[in-house]
């Protein structure tokens, strides 16, 4: 028997549990497109088509096990061309360069920043002096000092005099792009302002939506005051800017931050409270139970409540895909089939990835369905091998706790790879909060929502407001205890896929060549060992610089360019402060940071006082400055007329030169200089 023989028998074998591959093959051609070096050309959507023609031609030509080879080419074409088309659908202007003036806009979304600052999305925008094509369809800016204004209302048309920019982009080479993440937000400028904002219209009658979740938050957080009254908004009405950023390090120390947003496991406890009270109030009335379909109807009305829930709260990304992920399991009741199957996942992820093709980037769509993929196939490997879980009185418990750890394994290493830390203490914090959820909290804000027509939400709120505060002490307590968070450093670009797809060998291959799966996870996790951090990184702004020492990262300013900072210090894996980074800079005394990188001396003037007492360079040096230099010298100079075109500068232990805007590699998102 020849190799291709040997293959059709293998993916014959297969038949009846190939779907699940479906979405996985979707998805690589997703990441084909992102990870594709610039903007492909035209020739490159050409040969994905002849590729998805020729593959589907084949897959009919050819039926049997070799047909899935044809299909899988197809697959790996579409999430390609989906991925283009849908980065092309959402283009919109970007603002071309900086800008402070007069800003005028609709107001469509209210959260806050990680300086924990009011940020208005605003739409419908005018901006002085502006050409129209090049006036962004959105922007957000942030609410400093006594600029903040609680009264702000949805739908509000509101005027500001306010700093803008083109959204950055990565803050190293490599670094996650805001960039990116905006052009599908299709947000075309960021920035702040100080001064107070004032409302030129009232309302209209559109975005009533809005205006009834930001209604609802408001009366949430006035029935429960502080955190409690904020995190009662977040799980509700999808309003997280009640909830203060102490409150928010606590929920990430101890891995309770996925309870704030609205994602499967909301969405999955409402749907299963309604399912299971439906049922149970048409079970106990005979002549309804005997003669209706009791289940079916009970996951009809389960399917409107989480319908409801997604219009209530928003619909953003994650709440939709919580949605999507409800509804498949909720149709598989309607249509008698297997609810929880890796086949209804599967559905799920690819109606997401049609719908939003980026989504595979990020953690929530990663961690969703790791942790869905993984529950499933271990209950079914439990249910499968008549597994019990202790006695009737202890299942229940003990379902928990192994669900707990089944899907704190699963999303373990994609939320260490996002955000490169640990919650130490996060599977006893999840084994105390998690049940509370479900058991009061969920119901509790059903049953007040059912009582609020008539003035009667008291007594729910009440009760939501006991459960949340369990939650928050349960956070507080674990976030408190000594070595809650662990730190490690980014990993490179193939970890995360290559341990995907090695789990998913394990988990979707039938027979027992998927135990070869476990070949790539363990060489994702080797390759995540050995990661090299840049020894030394360039601000784009020319503001700062951060040199690898033995002590850990050195940083040559303890104040400004903050954000910069703290992500530098994340992505090493480094707990220290920007202060505290600082401080391991030698010679810090004087406008110049000069420190040594091996066969380089790093010499960063931090202001224009320092710039203008440069006048010349050597060889061995690389001058950084927040200003433009002219030098006489052969030195490398990063100013900002350089720094606009490249980004962010990484050097590595190497001496290669590494930019996170490569002038012949850019893409649709890439933007304008600044």
């Amino acid at each position: 028997m020849g190799n291709l023989a040997r293959a059709a028998a293998a993916l014959d074998r297969q038949r009846g549990h190939l779907f699940p591959w479906v979405p996985v093959l979707f998805g690589i051609g997703i990441g084909l497109y992102f990870a594709w070096p610039g903007e492909p050309d035209r020739w490159v959507y050409l040969t994905a088509a002849l590729v998805g023609v020729a593959g589907g031609g084949f897959a009919l030509w050819r039926p049997g096990g070799l047909a899935a080879l044809g299909w899988a080419a197809a697959l790996v074409a579409g999430g390609l061309t989906a991925a283009s088309t849908r980065a092309h659908l959402v283009a919109a202007p970007v603002l071309p360069s900086r800008y402070y003036g007069p800003v005028e806009g609709r107001v469509v979304a209210l959260d806050r920043s990680a300086s924990d600052a009011l940020r208005l999305t605003l739409d419908r925008v005018r901006l002085s002096g502006v050409a129209p094509g090049e006036v962004p369809a959105r922007l957000r800016i942030s609410l400093h000092g006594a600029a903040e204004d609680r009264s702000l209302r949805p739908g509000a048309r509101i005027m500001a005099t306010a700093h803008l920019a083109p959204p950055s982009g990565p803050a190293e080479p490599g670094g996650f792009d805001f960039r990116r993440h905006a052009w599908f937000q299709r947000l075309g400028a960021v920035g702040y302002t100080r001064l107070p904002v004032l409302v030129a219209a009232p309302p209209s009658r559109a975005l009533r939506l809005f205006r009834l979740r930001m209604a609802a938050s408001v009366r949430l957080r006035a029935a429960l005051p502080g955190d409690v009254g904020g995190f009662a908004a977040a799980v509700t009405t999808g309003d997280r800017s009640g909830v203060g950023q102490a409150t928010l390090e606590a929920l990430r120390a101890s891995n309770l931050a996925h309870l704030l947003a609205i994602s499967g496991l909301h969405m999955g406890l409402l749907a299963g409270f309604v399912f299971g009270a439906v049922r149970l109030a048409l079970a106990a009335l005979p002549v309804l139970a005997l003669r209706w379909p009791v289940r079916k109807i009970a996951a009809g009305a389960a399917m409107l409540a989480a319908a409801g829930y997604l219009a209530l709260s928003g619909g953003n990304v994650a709440t939709e895909r919580a949605f999507v992920m409800t509804s498949v399991v909720l149709g598989a009741v309607l249509a008698d089939r297997r609810a929880f199957s890796l086949r209804a996942v599967a559905l799920a992820a690819l109606i997401v990835l049609l719908l939003r093709p980026e989504s595979l980037l990020g953690p929530g769509f990663q961690m969703s369905f790791a942790a869905t993929t993984a529950l499933i196939a271990v209950f079914g490997a439990l249910r499968d091998h008549e597994i019990g879980l202790g006695p009737r009185w202890l299942s229940p418990v003990a379902g928990v706790a192994v669900s707990s750890l089944v899907a704190g394994l699963a999303t373990a290493p994609v939320a260490a790879a996002h955000f490169n830390a640990l919650a130490h203490f996060g599977l006893p914090a999840n084994l105390l909060a998690v049940p509370v959820m479900g058991l009061v909290v969920i119901p509790a804000a059903v049953i007040a929502a059912l009582l609020a027509p008539f003035g009667l939400e008291a007594a729910g709120l009440e009760v939501m407001g006991l459960g949340l505060r369990w939650i928050l002490g349960v956070a507080h307590w674990a976030a408190g205890l000594p070595g809650a968070r662990g730190y490690l450093p980014s990993p490179g670009p193939m970890v995360l896929p290559l341990f995907a797809l090695g789990m998913l060998v394990v988990i979707l291959w039938q027979g027992r060549a998927r135990l070869a799966g476990i070949v790539p996870a363990l060489a994702a996790f080797v390759i995540w060992s050995a990661a090299e951090r840049p020894v030394v990184l360039v601000a784009d702004t020319g503001t700062l610089v951060g040199v690898m020492t033995p002590q850990g990262r050195a940083l040559s300013k303890p104040h400004g360019a903050g954000f910069v900072a703290g992500i530098w210090l994340e992505n090493d894996g480094d707990s220290a402060t920007q202060t505290e980074a600082a401080a391991r800079w030698p010679g810090r005394d004087g406008l110049l940071r000069v420190i040594a990188a091996g066969p380089r001396q790093i010499v960063h003037a931090t202001g224009k006082r320092a710039a203008l007492g440069l006048t010349g360079c050597s060889k061995d040096q690389v001058v950084v400055s927040p200003v433009p230099l002219a030098l006489d010298g052969p030195c490398l100079v990063l100013d900002p007329p350089r720094l606009r075109a490249t980004g962010a500068v990484a050097f590595g232990a190497d001496g290669g030169l590494r930019v996170a805007r490569d002038p012949a590699r850019l893409r649709l998102w890439s933007g304008p200089d600044r």
